[in-house]
Parts: structure tokens; sequence; C-alpha cells
């Protein structure tokens, strides 16, 4: 028996018994966070000043209904947007071409730097800046015009405002998700035959994936809620239609309460589809085996049609432990 479990003898012989601590402080704690909540959310349900019925009413009319599909058509949008252009952004930003790389890191910069509200903004008046939209042929009058009042309407405006910040903050997680690839896995593509583009293209970023999924779920989450930045320059979202109508029946805290329940509603459904992606891209799912014959496998995996072009050295020439492929060596070894 341990000397923890030793019992403490009085001088008679007799054990001293062992009475379990009572946790005051803890009851006391709990017992006054539960009188808080309960009082808070007395105040909300219990509240004669909130319409309860109206609430119900409002819940599934079809204008919250539609500014529902809006809210999710931009919230996908904007995060697929932002995706596309993140990875673009990051490989921008880790190549070694200098000028690609300052491009990338004065977009971070700016998109970064300066709030989405005002970017919003910035672009539902676009016109004042271009009255119009031209596309034409170089030193002629050949081409297209659109007005810019009529193509940048309230959802591209939300759409081009949101993706393009989100695109800033993807090209950092792609960025550190890239970086966390082991660099044996593109010197093994490289050896098997495939050009860098390919070796990031089927190599580097599926296994990245791993890393980068989790914050793309928490960033699409955070998208759900910040559409509702789209009130200003009138989106048609779920916010602008909620606020349409509580401008015409002043029913403001009951709209509201709408609003709060279809937000979480959806951010409690992307939670779960979370969930589902991280268990099915996670690291054993997209770890590759090593072993003999490394390289091959792994030109197998990524693309299961490019072939093997193997490197053949002259005749009569050794092959030094250097021309080995790091993953190849490791094994070995």
């Amino acid at each position: 028996m341990s000397a923890r479990h030793e019992p403490i003898l009085r001088p008679d012989g007799t054990a001293v018994p062992i009475v379990p601590r009572r946790h005051v402080g803890r009851w006391v704690v709990g017992a006054i966070a539960i009188l808080l909540v309960g009082w808070a959310i007395s105040i909300v349900v219990l509240n004669p000043h909130i319409r309860w019925s109206y609430v119900w009413e409002y819940l599934f009319s079809p204008r919250i209904l539609n500014g529902v599909v809006v809210t999710l058509w931009v919230s996908v949008a904007a995060t697929a947007l932002g995706l596309v252009l993140g990875v673009i952004l990051a490989v921008m930003k880790l190549s070694k071409n200098p000028v690609l790389k300052w491009i990338a890191e004065g977009y971070i910069w700016f998109f970064r730097g300066t709030p989405v509200l005002v970017q919003l903004i910035f672009w539902f008046n676009l016109a004042f800046l271009l009255p119009y939209l031209t596309l034409q042929i170089p030193f002629t009058q050949i081409g297209l015009r659109w007005d810019t009042n009529v193509v940048i309407s309230g959802s591209v405006a939300a759409l081009l405002g949101l993706g393009l910040n989100l695109a800033a903050y993807f090209a950092e997680t792609v960025r550190a998700g890239i970086q966390a690839v082991d660099r044996g896995q593109t010197e093994a593509a490289l050896a098997g035959g495939m050009t860098r583009g390919q070796a990031m293209r089927l190599v580097v970023l599926p296994q990245a994936l791993r890393i980068i999924i989790p914050p793309t779920g928490n960033e699409f989450i955070s998208m759900l809620k910040t559409t509702s930045l789209i009130v200003v320059v009138a989106g048609n979202d779920l916010m602008t239609n909620a606020s349409n109508i509580y401008k015409q029946n002043n029913l403001i805290i009951e709209l509201l309460i709408v609003v709060s329940i279809w937000y979480m509603f959806l951010t409690a459904v992307a939670t779960y589809l979370q969930s589902l992606l991280e268990k099915r891209f996670g690291q054993d799912r997209v770890r590759l085996v090593r072993g003999p014959g490394f390289s091959q496998q792994l030109l197998r995996m990524a693309t299961g049609a490019i072939p093997v072009q193997r490197r053949r050295a002259p005749a009569g020439a050794e092959i030094t432990g250097a021309e080995i492929p790091r993953a190849e060596k490791e094994v070995a070894s």
C-alpha cells in the first residue's frame, strides 16, 4: 500500500476515519450562477413587454425565410471565394518570386487592416469611383460596358466585401497548413517525377487539409453571423429583411429574437457539419504510408494516372546516399 493510502493512527492505535471534504464554496458559487442565469432567462421569457405570439408568427414568415436563403448563399459563396483566393495568396506568399510575395503580403495587410464594414460600403458605392464597368480590346472601341449600379447590387457588394476580406485570413491559414507538411513529402514527389506545381496541388495541399479544415469551419460559422453587416448595403439577407419588417410594425425585440433563433440554428447545423468534415479529413485519412518505393506509392495515390519518371544514372556510375529520396532513406535507416 502506498503512503498516500496508509491510515492515520491515534495514540491508542485506532485509525482516524477519513471524512470527504465538503466543497461548500463550489456549491455557493454554483447556486449563485444558477440564480443569475434564471434571472436573465426570466427577463426575456417572462417579460410582459415581449409578445411571443408575434415571434412564432414571423419565425417562418416568407420574408424571413427568403432572408435565411440569402444569408446561406452569401455565406457559402463568400467562404468559397475567400478560400480559393486564400490558397492562391498563400502559394504566392510562399513563392520565391519577390514580386508575387510582395503582392500577397500587401493584399493581406490591406484587407486585414481595414474594417469589413468599410469594405462593404466601398463596394456598394463603387459607382462613385467607376460609373461604368468596361471590358474592351486595348486601343480600340470594341468592347462591352455595364452600369456599375446595376452590376454591384447589395448581394454582389456583400459577396465581394466579405469574400475578399476573408481571403486575407484564409491565406494565413493555408500558409500555416502548407508549412506544417513535412518537406520530405515534396522532395519525394519531385524525385518521383512531379513538377513543383503538381507536388503542391496533388501532395502538399491534400495533406494540409487536416490543418486547414478546422479553422475554415470556424470562419464559415463566423461568416454566418458577419452577414448581418449586409444590412448597411440592403442585401436582402436575414437581418435586412427583419429590419425592414420591424421598421413597419415597430416589433423590434420580437424580430430580433426571430433573427437570433435562426442564427443559432444555422450555427448549430454548421458546427455539426464541421465535426463531420474533421472526422472525414482527419490525420489518419490523409496520412501517406511510408515504405519501400514511397515515391511511387505517393505518385499513384495522388494521381493514379501520371507515370513515374525514373531517373537513371549513367552506366558505371555509383548512386550515393545523397541521391536517395529523403522518405526512402528514412525507411532504409
